[in-house]
């Protein structure tokens, strides 16, 4: 199956499991993205990879009209649904891959990504096309979780959450997203890194992860190397630290 429809599978069987997540629907990106809404009152947003669209209403409740994009069908049900039990009436669900986005160039005021872009099959190619809809002064926020820069820490990361969830393609280090925002026309992005804590059985719940691969996960973890473990800062029973980083850019000189 290719990677985009794999996706959409996954996260189609889970939506209403993602709109109910307090890891995704709470948190004070969140809140940031509301001060960003309100700083453009009226304007444009695009939520991409908006899931079960807890972005997508901070946005709109901030006062900007937002194109809700996803790969899944049953996400953007959920998120019209939502929208409509909140009372925003600015939020267009829009069902489309990230490299390949319908709208003309310099449209979006804010171009949102959060916890989606590790899903992405090319995510050089999505960011250009994140540039090309951007107006010359918009702003991109990325907001998703990211692998620590220790190769040991990566690799045990990566593994997990595969094993979680076959769609996941991979948690880029700040490094990396660093140098793909540059080389696709954005300037160097302004960071910043938190944890969330990962409770083990909520998380895999989340995915509906088979038993085989929840001991593989909990056999992984439990057998890491010490740095690892005190890195990612991992529990008895398979919870662990996940690093999360808000990253803010903006078009480049071209």
């Amino acid at each position: 199956m290719k990677q985009h429809a794999l996706a959409a599978q996954q996260f189609g069987a889970t939506a209403e499991a993602y709109r109910t997540s307090a890891v995704h629907a709470q948190g004070h990106d969140l809140q940031r993205l509301g001060a960003l809404a309100r700083a453009l009152p009226g304007g444009l947003a695009l939520d991409l990879g908006c899931g079960a669209g807890h972005a997508s209403f901070a946005l709109a409740a901030g006062g900007m009209q937002v194109s809700a994009c996803d790969l899944s069908a049953n996400m953007l049900a959920v998120v019209a649904h939502e929208a409509a039990a909140r009372g925003l009436a600015t939020i267009t669900p829009c069902q489309t891959q990230a490299e390949v986005l319908p709208f003309a160039d310099a449209t979006f005021d804010l171009a949102v990504t959060r916890f989606s872009a590790h899903h992405w099959s090319d995510v050089p190619a999505a960011l250009r096309e994140l540039r090309r809809v951007l107006k010359p002064q918009g702003v991109l926020v990325v907001i998703d979780a990211v692998a620590p820069e220790r190769p040991a820490c990566d690799t045990v990361l990566q593994t997990v959450e595969i094993l979680r969830d076959a769609s996941h393609v991979r948690d880029y280090p700040v490094s990396e997203w660093t140098r793909m925002l540059q080389h696709s026309g954005f300037t160097a992005p302004q960071t910043e890194v938190w944890t969330l804590t990962m409770d083990f059985a909520s998380w895999v719940a989340r995915m509906r992860t088979p038993a085989l691969r929840q001991q593989a996960i909990r056999d992984v973890l439990a057998h890491a190397a010490q740095e690892v473990r005190e890195t990612l800062r991992v529990q008895e029973d398979g919870s662990f630290d996940l690093p999360v980083a808000w990253m803010q850019t903006r078009p480049g000189a071209t």
